[in-house]
């Protein structure tokens, strides 16, 4: 390894064994990369074209092509041929990147495609810039391979993981979201059920209400008033709710419900002692991100606070000092 690191010194310069990497770096991809996006022939799509009604396309009476009657599917349907390469293999791990996303409110039938292909592309694109960037410094100054290395792959893994830190975000965000607004809406269903209103009115009311200081709270319960709308057993609907949301006091609504439905009890009743619990708990969390202030600013207050305190207090007394040992030295 030593006598090929030094001819390929002697050859191409300092950069050789780097430029070399590079190269068989970028050739392993070519080769990989159509096997990878190779997209497998579904042996029921025979079936599924046979089962198309006919009739899908109506011809235009101008140029006589036929029209679809449909609009299409978006720019994840762009992504279709690779997708053997941009979704996760296995059912699990791709119920759980569809409920990842939903969770973060990208909610297009192509949400998890189009999340590893920009996760691909930033991957891609980072890597690059720090392979020039890395050639940058090389070329002007003596550094390591260490620091070239991690010039190349750091860049490149940023750009792979900020897309999943963002989705996260987005995810913390929402969760948080739902969980302060979550007290309102049980009152104001609360209200609703007492007015005379059903669940499910109350449910659309609330959700028109909500979209203004809590969008997201708002348009997961327009989700659950329309599948209901469409028929769907409600105990299903709210336990889809719960499953989107992420949020445990969203999840213990729901079994209240669900219970409340079984047993035949009051659900009003119900609403009044769930909602009234849902806002002492608010306050208790408002109390704790209260009691958890003083001992945050006790870094920030003993860094910022404490030295120039010091240096205005014994600062005289320490130069006087220093003036003193100087004229005893004397």
């Amino acid at each position: 390894m030593e006598a090929l690191n030094q001819l390929l010194t002697d050859t191409l310069g300092p950069l050789g064994p780097l430029i070399v990497v590079g190269f068989l770096g970028i050739g392993l991809i070519a080769a990989v990369l159509p096997v990878l996006l190779k997209k497998t022939v579904d042996p029921l799509s025979k079936f599924r074209d046979m089962a198309k009604p006919q009739g899908a396309t109506v011809t235009t009476a101008k140029d006589g092509k036929p029209k679809k009657l449909r609009a299409s599917a978006g720019g994840g349907a762009k992504l279709d041929k690779f997708a053997t390469f941009l979704e996760p293999k296995s059912q699990e791990e791709m119920s759980a990147a569809r409920l990842q996303m939903t969770r973060a409110g990208y909610r297009g039938k192509h949400a998890v495609r189009t999340f590893h292909a920009i996760q691909f592309m930033l991957g891609i694109i980072f890597l690059v810039l720090g392979v020039i960037y890395a050639l940058t410094q090389a070329g002007s100054a003596d550094v390591s391979t260490t620091k070239l290395a991690m010039y190349v792959i750091g860049p490149g893994c940023l750009g792979y993981y900020f897309p999943k830190y963002w989705v996260q975000r987005r995810v913390d965000a929402r969760q948080a979201e739902i969980q302060n607004g979550f007290p309102d809406a049980l009152d104001m269903l609360l209200v609703c059920v007492e007015a005379g209103q059903s669940l499910d009115q109350g449910i659309i009311r609330v959700s028109k209400e909500l979209k203004t200081g809590y969008p997201a709270l708002g348009e997961e319960l327009e989700i659950v008033s329309q599948e209901v709308k469409a028929g769907k057993d409600k105990p299903t609907v709210l336990k889809g709710f719960a499953e989107r949301s992420g949020v445990q006091d969203v999840a213990s609504f729901v079994t209240v419900m669900i219970q409340s439905q079984q047993f035949g009890t009051s659900i009003a009743e119900a609403l009044r002692v769930y909602a009234g619990e849902m806002r002492d708990k608010r306050v208790m969390r408002a109390e704790e991100a209260a009691n958890k202030l003083p001992t945050k600013m006790t870094l920030g207050t003993m860094m910022f606070t404490v030295p120039p305190l010091l240096m205005i207090l014994v600062g005289p007394s320490v130069y006087d000092m220093m003036q003193l040992f100087a004229n005893f030295k004397l």
